[in-house]
C-alpha cells in the first residue's frame, strides 16, 4: 500500500521523460487528453504589445536550461503566435463544449 503505478499518459505521444510509459492512444485511437497554460493580454492591447510579449516569452522558452527543466517534470513547450494560440483555444472549447454535452453534467 502507498504506492502509485502510472499506466500511460494521456498525451497523443509518450513522453521522452518517461519512454517506457505508453500513451492511451497507443490502445485507444485518437485518445488525447492533455492540458495547457498560456498567457493572455486584455483585449484592446496593442499589437505591438502583443508580438513583442510573445516574441519575447517565445525566446525564453527556446532557452536550453529552461526547456531542460520543463522536461524534468514531463511538460512539453508549444511556443505559438498569438494567432495560433487563439486558434488553439476555439478548438478546444469547441472539443470540451461537446465532452461535456455529451457527458450530461449540469451546473448546479
Amino acid at each position: 500500500m502507498g504506492k502509485l503505478r502510472a499506466l500511460a499518459v494521456t498525451a497523443p505521444t509518450r513522453w521522452a521523460t518517461l519512454p517506457d510509459l505508453p500513451a492511451v492512444g497507443e490502445v485507444v485511437p485518437g485518445y488525447e487528453v492533455v492540458t495547457w497554460s498560456g498567457i493572455g493580454a486584455p483585449r484592446g492591447t496593442p499589437a505591438v504589445i502583443v508580438e513583442t510579449l510573445n516574441r519575447v516569452i517565445n525566446e525564453g522558452l527556446a532557452d536550453p536550461k529552461l526547456r531542460s527543466r520543463f522536461d524534468d517534470v514531463g511538460v512539453s513547450l508549444l511556443p505559438l503566435s498569438p494567432e495560433a494560440f487563439a486558434t488553439l483555444i476555439v478548438e478546444d472549447t469547441a472539443k470540451w463544449s461537446k465532452v461535456v454535452k455529451f457527458s450530461g453534467a449540469k451546473v448546479e
